[in-house]
């Protein structure tokens, strides 16, 4: 795909011709994320572990898939010279793309520290005695907030 974009520009093709194959690599992320979306409500940390993927591909993951403002960049390297419309038109979704991630990588972030913090309160209840219902409560309290999680991941 990215190859067939790289020669359409390098063509001087029509704006509408490109837009054939943007939609095109549109409608396969889309669908890439819907079968994640799938993935993520039967196996989140399936997801998160990422472990099918080679080491390359892993240097851009990013919980549990890539990191669109980097895919972003890429293309735009890729397909240089643009014009100052088009090179705007790959910028202004790569700003917002990335400034999505932050505020998912922090809230993931809160949340998992939350998790630790749960998890390692009193673990062996206040009296040090390993009350099996404190524990109860706090794996309950702790699978409610990777249920949390869970939701944040997908959304």
């Amino acid at each position: 795909m990215i190859n067939d974009m790289r020669s359409s520009v390098n063509s001087h093709v029509g704006d509408n011709e490109l837009w054939v194959l943007v939609d095109g690599v549109m409608s396969h992320y889309d669908e890439i994320f819907r079968l994640k979306g799938i993935g993520a409500k039967s196996d989140v940390f399936h997801l998160l572990l990422g472990m099918w993927k080679t080491p390359a591909e892993r240097c851009f993951m990013w919980l549990g898939g890539f990191c669109s403002s980097e895919l972003l960049n890429i293309l735009g390297n890729q397909l240089e010279p643009l014009k100052d419309q088009q090179l705007m038109g790959i910028c202004n979704p790569q700003q917002s793309s990335q400034q999505a991630e932050d505020a998912l990588s922090q809230g993931v972030e809160a949340l998992q520290q939350s998790l630790v913090d749960t998890l390692s309160s009193n673990f062996l209840g206040h009296t040090g005695s390993g009350n099996v219902a404190d524990y109860m409560e706090q794996m309950a309290i702790a699978m409610g907030k990777l249920a949390t999680l869970e939701n944040f991941l997908i959304r």
